[in-house]
């Protein structure tokens, strides 16, 4: 049986300008907006985080382009601004005019981008684990292989039909590091969403091409308006706090940093009722509640 068929969309599926959306929406109040990282989906968010929010928001969890269950933009409109305009679009289309953005690793350097270019629709910012910022050295082996042209033909559709479910749970747990994995987590993520040639293709090419970005994106925080909360572990090895959070936190000036002393990258997960908190302070400080 096909992924798309273990894991079938939750939510809507737009169509916005040729491109399919899918869009998982729950709850009425101001909108939050949730997009999640590389090589997720939204279920990450729909496991726990959404059943937070529902009762006081209108949740709204986007697919990012070639995740989940949308398609994939043309290769140059792939960077987070990008993705931020079809994303934003969608919004629109479910009838959103300002909303809260939040974003998980490089989710968060979509909703920074949304933020910098469309600041009337975007109210607030909220940043869990965000790539922000440009990085040291590069991103290691696996990335350069599958973002290759070679690789991407070769190599990810092997990964895609011999990588034991062993191995994608080992990944899945050093994401989570130091924090286990919650219990019912990889079978409701739909990790063979993630495996599916098409989708380790288009999360290597965006993951490597992201580091241009966040460093032109780095030069436009000064002028980011908005408030903006940042969330951010102690003990995250993949998106390090020093890298990404702190800088950002000294750049924008409506930016307020809380720091979770021993959490990794999964701040959502490891401490929700921070993650809550940062969404609820997001939308007073905007004036949504």
């Amino acid at each position: 049986m096909r992924a798309e068929q273990r894991y079938p969309p939750t939510g809507e599926l737009l169509d916005i300008g040729g491109t399919v959306v899918h869009a998982h929406v729950e709850g009425a109040g101001p909108a939050v907006i949730l997009i999640h990282g590389a090589s997720g989906n939204a279920r990450d968010f729909t496991f726990d985080l959404v059943g937070r929010l529902r009762d006081r928001y209108r949740v709204i969890a986007f697919d990012r382009p070639g995740l989940g269950h949308t398609g994939r933009l043309p290769g140059w409109a792939e960077s987070p601004a990008g993705q931020a305009a079809l994303l934003e679009a969608a919004a629109a289309a479910l009838g959103v005019e300002r909303a809260v953005i939040v974003g998980h690793s490089y989710g968060a350097a979509v909703a920074l981008a949304w933020a910098l270019d469309l600041p009337a629709r975007a109210a607030a910012v909220v940043s869990l684990a965000g790539a922000a910022h440009p990085w040291e050295g590069d991103l290691g082996l696996w990335y350069r292989v599958t973002a290759s042209r070679l690789g991407g033909a070769t190599v990810v559709p092997l990964v895609a039909a011999f990588a034991p479910q062993s191995l994608a749970e080992r990944s899945v747990a050093a994401i989570f590091a130091p924090q286990p994995v919650p219990a019912g987590y990889v079978e409701h993520v739909g990790i063979d969403l993630t495996l599916r040639p098409e989708t380790l293709r288009a999360n290597a090419g965006q993951v490597t091409a992201l580091k241009p970005h966040v460093r032109a994106m780095a030069a436009r925080y000064p002028g980011l308006g908005i408030p903006i909360e940042i969330l951010h572990g102690t003990a995250d090895a993949i998106v390090p706090l020093e890298t990404h959070s702190r800088p950002l936190a000294r750049l924008a000036p409506n930016a307020r940093l809380t720091v979770l002393p021993g959490v990794g990258h999964m701040p959502h997960h490891a401490d929700p009722e921070a993650a809550v908190g940062a969404i609820d302070r997001a939308a007073g400080r905007a004036g949504l509640r």
